[in-house]
């Protein structure tokens, strides 16, 4: 038990990793501290004069009472225990396959005579001692290019009447972490990666090395980390430990830098975010040492300074897509890195609070916790992917800057244009996503029968006239699910993370009955959807277009026709079983009241 300031703290394991839980008198992940991490889901009113009578308002987090900030500001010092003893195998066991191209790749030496040792390098061999399977293999040549090895092996495949392969090669690619030459081929079906063992001289203000051959020592101290530094050598069927630390961080379950870690760094500052990558990947514990030197400013800005933002959003990327996505922010914002990735324009409004990034990581891990845990929620990996996103941004989505034609766009849209080079699609999804939840909240109101339907219609900025109570839920959902499309599940996980509930948990046992509340409240309006036939509304097709509409109506192309068509979709969601000869007959009638009436339009008329 660790005590701080009066608050208790205990450690549980979630999902394998080990973190810190805050059990009383205080919550929420948004604490700005680099040792531990608290749960959104724990987020209640602080023991706090000043809070004690006005629970929290998320919006008001971004820049939240100096007493507060102070109080975030603190840090404990607590020891970050390693991760329990990994269990490794004592020796690499080689598949059927593996064993024939390694046999080939010795008979092919043989054959010609070759002087020469092969060596698997990296994740291979740290996957093999882990006991997990790897199609990944580089083999590290020591006096050879790999396009000359693989040209002799198909000069021997030739001698023996077999097929000869293909060869290909790999151009030096230093924006794509490629620094030296790789052949390829397939053997027995599987590509194999071939490169000359090297070594790397650094320039001052650039992350791309001057190569040249090096020593299988060079080789491995100028890999990452020690767990990546370890060779299978192909000639002896041995492991190579040369670093002298690669097994036993592996058994520690340890994310170390076989040299220095800031020098490790400030050479190639993209070593920061694999390291961050592998440690949430495997739940092992970043060194101490490595992580000071990632949170130093120098290697700060050369991150900023010395990495493409292109290569950035693709480590990111590959994080949320992994296995522990918010072990990986949470090493990020431990390192005090997460406004450095996720930068913000100068301009931005509001300026976030320090705290908020712990506020953003609060909600991305109880979007996770929701996702694991949601039977009655499947979605693809692009689905997974944009949730975590909306859920990380959250906190972020009323902020906006002013670009050079001094018009107002969401912050969110910047970090993933600018900070990440991610697709154009990913922010127009999260945004959307962001938007859908302030419909979706008052629809939840209304279907929990805590709110009236005019509330709802007041929040979806969408008043229903001449409209049967009992059809305008199904009118004001299927609308938004149009909107939204495939990706209203996520829009709807976002929303229960933001809906507001009678009290704020105290423990670690409210904690778990709020996700199971959330839990309740995504199955519910699920099931709504489902029984009012919504689920895929938007591929509903009009039964009037537009031209007919025009015909009808007796209208000249223009905004009027784009009204009416939407007054249609509105028609037949409020007429499931409705027909297109049904919908030409209302649209004549309402076309007529509207010229008897006089309407300009301040009214929706749907009947």
């Amino acid at each position: 038990m660790v005590h701080l300031h009066g608050v208790v703290f205990s450690r549980e394991a979630i999902n394998g990793c080990t973190k810190m839980r805050v059990l009383a008198p205080i919550s929420q992940r948004f604490i700005s501290n680099t040792k531990f991490s608290l749960s959104l889901q724990n987020y209640h009113s602080l023991q706090l004069p000043f809070l004690l009578q006005t629970p929290f308002k998320f919006p008001s987090l971004l820049n939240p009472p100096k007493t507060l900030r102070c109080f975030l500001h603190c840090r404990a010092t607590m020891a970050v225990e390693p991760t329990s003893n990994v269990q490794i195998k004592d020796e690499i066991h080689l598949t059927e396959k593996e064993t024939l191209i390694f046999n080939r790749l010795k008979d092919v030496l043989h054959h010609f005579n070759l002087n020469t040792q092969l060596r698997v390098a990296g994740g291979w061999v740290r996957d093999k001692l882990l006991g997990k399977d790897c199609y990944d293999i580089d083999i590290a040549i020591d006096n050879m290019m790999g396009r000359e090895l693989c040209e002799k092996i198909n000069e021997y495949l030739l001698k023996t009447g077999e097929d000869v392969q293909g060869i290909g090669v790999i151009q030096c690619n230093p924006d794509q972490s490629k620094h030296l030459e790789t052949a390829r081929m397939r053997l027995f079906d599987l590509w194999i990666d071939f490169v000359n063992l090297r070594a790397e001289d650094y320039s001052e203000n650039s992350r791309i090395p001057t190569m040249r051959f090096g020593t299988p020592e060079e080789d491995a101290y100028r890999r990452d980390l020690t767990i990546n530094s370890l060779f299978y050598n192909i000639n002896t069927d041995s492991v190579e430990d040369i670093t002298g630390r690669g097994i036993a961080d592996l058994k520690l379950g340890k994310i170390v830098t076989p040299l220095p870690p800031k020098e490790t760094f400030l050479d190639d500052p993209l070593r920061v975010l694999r390291a961050i990558r592998f440690g949430a990947r495997f739940c092992f514990v970043l060194d101490e040492g490595l992580k000071e030197a990632a949170a130093s400013h120098d290697v700060r800005t050369a991150i900023a300074d010395k990495i493409s933002r292109e290569r950035i959003g693709h480590e990111i990327d590959l994080m949320m897509g992994g296995n522990q996505p918010v072990k990986a922010v949470t090493y990020i914002c431990d390192v005090q890195l997460f406004w450095v990735v996720f930068s913000l324009p100068s301009n931005v409004e509001p300026s976030p609070a320090e705290a908020s990034h712990r506020l953003c990581l609060a909600f991305m891990d109880s979007s996770w916790r929701l996702i694991q845990s949601l039977e009655a929620l499947v979605l693809n990996d692009e689905q997974r992917r944009l949730c975590l996103y909306a859920a990380l941004f959250l906190p972020l989505r009323s902020m906006i800057y002013r670009d050079k034609k001094k018009k107002k766009i969401p912050a969110v849209d910047y970090i993933f244009r600018s900070s990440l080079k991610l697709k154009a699609k990913d922010p127009e999804t999260v945004i959307s996503v962001h938007r859908a939840t302030e419909k979706f909240i008052p629809l939840i109101s209304y279907i929990t029968s805590e709110k009236d339907v005019q509330h709802v219609e007041a929040q979806c900025g969408k008043i229903l006239i001449d409209v049967p109570e009992t059809s305008k839920l199904r009118i004001l959902t299927g609308l938004l699910l149009r909107e939204i499309k495939d990706f209203w599940p996520v829009a709807l996980l976002v929303s229960t993370l933001l809906y507001p509930d009678d009290g704020l948990p105290e423990s670690s046992v409210e904690d778990n009955l709020k996700l199971e509340k959330c839990r309740e409240l995504f199955k519910l309006v699920k099931d709504k959807i489902m029984k009012l036939g919504l689920e895929n509304i938007w591929e509903a097709k009009p039964l009037v277009n537009g031209k007919d509409i025009m015909s009808i109506l007796n209208l000249k192309a223009g905004p009027n026709v784009k009204e009416w068509q939407q007054k249609v979709i509105e028609w037949q969601l409020a007429y499931p079983s409705g027909t297109a000869d049904e919908c030409q007959e209302w649209l004549r009638e309402a076309g007529a009241k509207r010229a008897k009436t006089n309407d300009n339009g301040c009214a929706d008329v749907t009947s």
